[in-house]
């Protein structure tokens, strides 16, 4: 139901957690950068056979490492030289 009614809103995208660490941190006075990937595609009952699947979502999240990975160093680099 929250996939049909997400879709019905115009989403893209859902994310999971992001907000309630932002409060947390900022709550305690920290600096917040935040970085997301989608992983996979959400999958309701109108979606036909198939099933959410976490290895989908683990595969997701090691191809993903290198760029990452790349993209942190870059931003922590220009942090330093500052």
């Amino acid at each position: 139901a929250e996939i049909r009614m997400l879709r019905l809103l115009g989403a893209d995208a859902v994310g999971m957690s992001t907000a309630p660490e932002v409060v947390v941190a900022r709550h305690a006075s920290m600096r917040v950068l935040g970085v997301s990937m989608i992983s996979n595609e959400t999958i309701d009952g109108f979606d036909g056979g198939t099933k959410p699947d976490h290895e989908e979502v683990l595969e997701a999240g090691l191809q993903a490492v290198p760029r990452l990975s790349a993209l942190i160093e870059g931003i922590l680099s220009q942090l330093c030289a500052n």
